[in-house]
């Protein structure tokens, strides 16, 4: 595996990470699959996969790479990890809210996140967010905080109506 980068998420999978990588490079502009590894006899006696099966999933979401691993059940994803996708427009934040929700959690839907068909958690954040709400004590950043906080899907539009009063 090619990597420039020094650190890279792992997202282990029960037994889905080739479709999960599939899923999401077809989602993310400037992406691919770059390697997959697959278990041989070796230590199947503690992995406990079939020889052949996909092991390892390389791919990379527009430059960031990731891999995918097929570790069993022992472990599944919650919302203490997030990956958060940062969008210029409103068109981009419904594309990715459609696609990555589809099949989804629609009750783990709240101010901008949503939990993919793998249980992987996402937010969909417009870039100018922080702008809106970085000032705490300013009646515009507290109007803008309470629009968002009864949204599921980010409305740049309404949060920005918000903070002009």
């Amino acid at each position: 595996m090619h990597t420039t980068q020094r650190i890279a998420p792992c997202l282990w999978f029960d037994s889905q990470a080739e479709e999960a990588a599939a899923f999401y490079t077809g989602i993310f502009r400037n992406s691919r699959i770059v390697e997959i590894t697959r278990y041989g006899e070796a230590g199947r006696e503690i992995h406990g996969r079939p020889p052949g099966s996909v092991m390892t999933v390389a791919f990379e979401l527009d430059g960031q790479m990731f891999t995918a691993l097929n570790g069993g059940p022992v472990f599944t994803f919650n919302e203490a990890i997030s990956l958060q996708v940062y969008c210029d427009t409103q068109d981009e934040i419904d594309d990715y809210w459609n696609r990555l929700g589809a099949g989804g959690d629609p009750k783990a839907q709240q101010c901008g996140w949503l939990k993919d068909r793998f249980g992987v958690s996402w937010q969909i954040v417009p870039k100018m967010l922080s702008e809106l709400l970085k000032d705490p004590h300013s009646a515009k950043s507290q109007r803008a905080m309470t629009a968002m906080l009864a949204m599921k899907k980010l409305d740049i539009a309404a949060m920005q109506r918000a903070y002009a009063g």
